[in-house]
Parts: C-alpha cells; structure tokens; sequence
C-alpha cells in the first residue's frame, strides 16, 4: 500500500519575483524581496520547513520517497517533482527550497526536481508579481510500504 501526506503552505507574490534561478525555487517567511532573489516566488509564508507536518517530514525523509510541490494561483498551477533523502533535516523555520541537484542543508525541500524557477508557468509568476495569493502544496509518497506487501507476495 502507498502512503500519502499532504501539507499546504499559504505565501504571497511580489513584484520581484522574477523566477529566472535555473536551479531552485524557495518560498520563504520573509516579508521582502529584493531582484536579486531570482529563485524566490512567494514571501510571507505562514510556515518555514520545520513547520510542515511530521508525518510528512517522515515521508521526506526516506531515499525512496517521492516529493511533489504543487503551486496555486488564482486559476492557474504548476507543479514540480523530486525525491527525499534521509539526509534531510527539514528544519528551516523561515524557508523552503526545492534543488534540482542533490545539494542539502536546512531549508532543503527536496532534491534532484525536474524543475526549477525559470521553468514555472509565466502566466502563474506574472500572477505572483501582482502580488496574488500562492497555495503551495507538498505532497509526500512512500512506496516503500508498496514494494515490501509485493514482495511477499500480496
């Protein structure tokens, strides 16, 4: 049996957001942006990383463990696809990033995404620099619980 945990992530555009990084996007607590911050699409988010749920970090936390962030804004949506790693700490409190690579510290979401900021929908970032309400949703899949019942022999 697969198991799912689902957190959601409430953060707001900017007129910055720019969304031209080519290896990550990152959502954070923080109530500004300056240009330079090319990877970042929302600020003022209502949790940092070490605030999602703990059974989803459990999921995160496993190398087998499918990650998938779906973004929200008004009626448009992307999403983006990655793994865990049980070297995650999950324990950012003001921001989240997804990598493309497999480079980890505290704010780390999840790695090896097949996308990064510069791949988003234009039409969600132009929404974003309006300044628009952003749903991020996190989604955490384990199979691990799927593989073991099929190798014996369920």
């Amino acid at each position: 049996m697969v198991r799912v945990v689902i957190d959601r992530i409430r953060a707001w555009g900017h007129v910055n957001v720019r969304a031209r990084h080519r290896t990550t996007i990152e959502v954070t607590r923080d109530d500004y942006l300056t240009p330079r911050g090319d990877c970042i699409i929302g600020i003022r988010a209502d949790k940092g990383l070490s605030n999602i749920s703990p059974e989803l970090k459990e999921i995160i936390r496993k190398d087998e463990s499918i990650v998938i962030v779906i973004f929200i804004v008004d009626d448009y949506f992307d999403y983006v696809i990655g793994t865990g790693s049980s070297k995650l700490t999950l324990s950012n409190s003001s921001k989240l990033i997804i990598r493309r690579s497999n480079y980890i510290d505290d704010a780390t979401l999840m790695i090896k995404a097949n996308k990064a900021a510069i791949d988003l929908d234009r039409r969600l970032i132009d929404r974003l620099k309006k300044e628009s309400l952003l749903t991020v949703y996190i989604v955490g899949v384990d199979l691990e619980q799927d593989r073991t019942t099929k190798g014996n022999g369920a």
